[in-house]
């Protein structure tokens, strides 16, 4: 893992791939204003729901709108982080109420908070301390399946095997 935090890889169906298009990588937030000209942009009902992101290998944070792909918003590149962000109101300024390292498509460890609070702020945005919903995700030795680890339950869901204690989805 580099200084900047640990490199993360597109592991999600290969299909998804077409949703990259050259220059339209979600748009760079590198300020509490980029983020208020993108967020006023958005749909009213859009901002009750969170939205895609990404945090480059460059530290910065893009969104997307949520039904978006986060390997289209990353414009196909690696990241250090990506996940889900929610963002509410506060004294007049938008900050992040919730965040979560829900991608299937990278599947980012857990550590990738740190990523995101560089990002977070870099831009001079509120955030939380820490992921208000993290992911933990596995890939089975036995099957190869990436899976989603729920209440502490480290079984394959396509096959019943174990799965490891530690990240190993880049494996």
């Amino acid at each position: 893992m580099s200084a900047a935090g640990r490199r993360h890889h597109y592991v999600g169906p290969a299909e998804l791939l077409t949703a990259v298009r050259p220059g339209a990588e979600g748009p760079l937030v590198r300020s509490a204003g980029d983020l208020n000209a993108w967020l006023a942009e958005q749909e009213t009902a859009e901002l009750a729901e969170p939205f895609t992101f990404v945090v480059g290998l460059d530290g910065l944070l893009r969104l997307a709108p949520r039904r978006s792909e986060h390997v289209a918003c990353a414009g196909g590149a690696d990241v250090l982080g990506a996940g889900e962000m929610g963002f509410g109101r506060a004294a007049g300024l938008w900050v992040v109420r919730e965040v979560s390292n829900l991608s299937t498509g990278y599947c980012p460890h857990v550590d990738s908070w740190h990523a995101v609070a560089r990002a977070l702020d870099l831009a001079s945005i509120d955030r939380p301390s820490g992921f208000t919903h993290a992911v933990e995700f596995r890939r089975c030795a036995s099957c190869r399946e990436i899976n989603i680890v729920r209440e502490g339950d480290f079984v394959c869901v396509f096959c019943g095997s174990d799965l490891p204690a530690e990240w190993n989805v880049a494996a």
